[in-house]
């Protein structure tokens, strides 16, 4: 009994652990990640949210909000700010980002009014502007996209809102000719993506490919990372196909065919896939085929949405997606509270890597012969 209680204890102190990380954890992803039943989890949240540890929502947990607080910690000469943010989805990936904001608007007492766009810049100005003319918003959280030829147009207009502005997950030029220089925070992808390659070297591989989306930001940052991981590990980087891969692709099942013949003609014994819907598809067409995973190929997601409900599961690196939300609303409230003197802050924040069978020889299976 003892020891079912000090396993219980360890558990809750790394859903804690979590939690600050990120800002928001998942029951279902915590769960799978530390072996335990979905149940198990709800019932450690439900416990913690009593002694008012955490927030309970659907699905997971968040760090307390301020309403969850007893009134004697409420602190009513904190600013009362409204940050305004604008986000292109408010649905794969972006939830996290989402949760992580607002748990750290409600512990700073500011309120967050939030928008959803789409990949356009007419739409991402609408957006912005319906905010700023509203008159109810003291800065901004921005998710635009930044592609196309009119990119530098669109982070001059940004510039010179009369709101200060931070950037989420996307970058600007080190330099830009805007009244101030625009702050962001976004995750290290380049670091995330060379921790896959780094994992899939120490197991033995030798020969390792990359899959990217055609139409992500983060590709840009991904491809700069697989270019160094390799370059450092002294591998081969001429592998890299940039398709869409995910099941509602059509055409997908020939497409990843192709791709697996090519990883067969090169000698090819692991995959980097980005994003999870696609790694999936690539972990189904295999085992359709008839191979292992990770035997035969091993497969590494760039996300880790729902790389966890494949079967095998498939290792993922985890974008600090609740942790960039808190960590914008938190540079956001500094420059609201100082103001000018306040100097400019751009923050890269690492992300993990979790790694599951995908990746790894079950026990008794032998080793992946490494390609030379």
């Amino acid at each position: 009994m003892r020891d079912e209680q000090l396993f219980a204890l360890q558990r809750r102190e790394q859903l804690m652990d979590r939690l600050r990380l990120h800002g928001a954890v998942r029951v279902r992803a915590l769960a799978a990640d530390l072996g335990v039943s979905e149940l198990t989890i709800r019932r450690d949240i439900a416990l913690l949210a009593d002694r008012g540890l955490l927030t309970r929502v659907h699905g997971g947990a968040t760090l307390p909000v301020e309403s969850d607080r007893p009134p004697a910690r409420r602190r009513p000469s904190t600013p009362a700010f409204t940050i305004g943010m604008v986000v292109p989805s408010l649905d794969f990936y972006w939830p996290l980002v989402i949760s992580g904001a607002r748990a750290a608007a409600a512990a700073h007492g500011v309120n967050l009014q939030l928008r959803g766009s789409s990949y356009d810049q007419a739409e991402d100005r609408r957006q912005i502007l319906r905010l700023v003319e509203s008159g109810q918003v003291q800065g901004l959280l921005l998710a635009p996209d930044l592609s196309g030829p009119d990119v530098d147009e669109m982070i001059g207009w940004i510039g010179k809102l009369v709101v200060p502005t931070i950037f989420v997950e996307r970058q600007t030029p080190p330099w830009t000719p805007t009244p101030q220089q625009l702050e962001w925070v976004r995750s290290d992808h380049a670091v995330g993506l060379e921790m896959a390659v780094r994992h899939l070297h120490s197991v033995g591989h030798r020969r390792l490919g990359l899959v990217l989306r055609k139409d992500s930001p983060t590709s840009a940052h991904l491809i700069t990372g697989w270019v160094r991981a390799c370059a450092e590990l002294d591998l081969c980087d001429d592998f890299v196909i940039r398709e869409n891969v995910a099941s509602q692709v059509p055409g997908y099942r020939e497409t990843v065919g192709g791709i697996l013949e090519q990883c067969r003609r090169s000698g090819i014994t692991a995959l980097i896939v980005h994003s999870d819907p696609d790694a999936i598809s690539v972990a189904q067409y295999l085992t359709e085929q008839g191979a292992r995973i990770p035997d035969d190929m091993a497969l590494v997601s760039y996300d880790d949405e729902i790389a966890h409900l494949a079967h095998p599961a498939i290792t993922a690196v985890r974008p600090p997606k609740g942790l960039v939300g808190r960590t914008a609303v938190e540079l956001m409230v500094a420059r609201l509270i100082e103001g000018r003197r306040r100097p400019a802050q751009r923050a890269l924040i690492l992300p993990e890597l979790v790694i599951r069978e995908s990746s790894v020889a079950f026990p008794g299976r032998p080793p992946v012969p490494s390609a030379h």
